[in-house]
C-alpha cells in the first residue's frame, strides 16, 4: 500500500534522490550508505584554539555533500531523518557511555537570521531534533537545548578563509537569558550539519563556556557534526 502511494505521489510531485538525483526516491540505498562510513574524530587544519573535541559521521563529499545541500538550501526536509541518524552516531561516538552522568543536551549552532528566513527553516536545529529522537529510541536520554542566539549580524561565510571566518563570528553568539539553567545537569554536545574551519563551533563553545566559568555545563564540552571536510576527516590524530 505504501509503495503504491509513493508511486502516485511520484507522478504528481516528482521526487529525486537527494544524493544522486535518481528519480522516484527521496534517498537511494547507495547514497544512504555514504553516511555509514563510521563516525570519527575530526580536526580542521589549522585547528583553531578553543575548538572542542569534534566527531563527524562522514566526509563532506559526493552524495553526502549533495544531501546536506538539498536539505539546507532546497527544502528537502524529508532528509532530516537520515541526516539526524548520522548526527546521532557522531554524538554517541563523542559522548561515550557515561552511565548516570545526565542526559545529552544537543545545542545546535544557529544559522544567521537572514539565512533562516530565506530558507524557511533552521537546518541544524531540524537535524538536531531528529538526532535527539534517534538517541532516545536507542535508550539514551537526549533532548535539544536551542539556547544559542545571534546577538549581531554576521557576513556570509562563503568564500571566507579560516581567519576571516573566525573574525566574522567572534562574539556573535550568546546564550539566551535563562539558557544556562537549561544546560545544568546534562552533558552538552554542540551540533551542526558541517565542519569546515571550525569557526562556528569555536564561537558556540565560547558562548557556552561563558555561562559557566567554573565548569558546570561546559565541563567536558563536546561537538558533533554530520560531515566534515575530507581533509579534516582524514587527519585523525587520536
Amino acid at each position: 500500500m505504501w509503495g503504491w502511494w509513493q508511486e502516485i505521489v511520484g507522478l504528481v510531485l516528482p521526487v529525486a534522490c537527494g544524493g544522486c538525483g535518481r528519480p522516484r526516491t527521496e534517498l537511494c540505498e547507495e547514497c544512504a550508505a555514504g553516511l555509514a562510513a563510521g563516525p570519527r574524530r575530526v580536526r580542521p587544519t589549522p585547528e583553531p584554539a578553543g575548538l572542542p573535541v569534534v566527531h563527524a559521521a562522514a566526509p563532506y563529499e559526493n552524495a553526502v555533500r549533495a544531501m546536506l545541500l538539498a536539505h539546507k538550501e532546497r527544502g528537502a526536509l524529508g532528509l532530516a531523518g537520515v541526516l539526524g541518524g548520522a548526527l546521532a552516531a557522531a554524538v554517541r561516538a563523542g559522548a561515550g557511555h557515561a552511565g548516570d552522568a545526565g542526559p545529552l543536551l544537543l545545542v545546535p549552532v544557529p544559522s544567521a537570521r537572514r539565512a533562516t528566513a530565506g530558507r524557511g527553516h533552521d537546518p541544524a536545529r531540524r537535524i538536531a531534533a531528529a538526532a535527539a529522537a534517534e538517541l532516545r529510541r536507542g535508550g539514551t536520554r537526549a533532548r535539544v537545548s536551542a539556547v544559542l542566539r545571534q546577538r549581531r549580524a554576521v557576513a556570509d561565510q562563503a568564500g571566507l578563509g579560516a581567519r576571516d571566518r573566525q573574525a566574522n563570528l567572534a562574539g556573535a553568539l550568546v546564550v539566551a537569558d535563562g539558557g544556562g539553567r537549561l544546560l545544568d545537569g546534562g552533558r552538552v554536545v554542540l551540533v551542526d550539519d558541517l565542519l569546515t574551519t571550525g569557526a562556528s563551533l569555536v564561537e558556540a563553545a565560547r558562548a557556552v563556556r561563558g555561562v559557566s566559568p567554573g565548569g558546570g555545563p561546559a565541563e567536558g564540552l563536546r561537538a558533533a557534526v554530520v560531515a566534515a571536510s575530507p581533509s579534516a576527516f582524514e587527519i585523525n590524530r587520536n
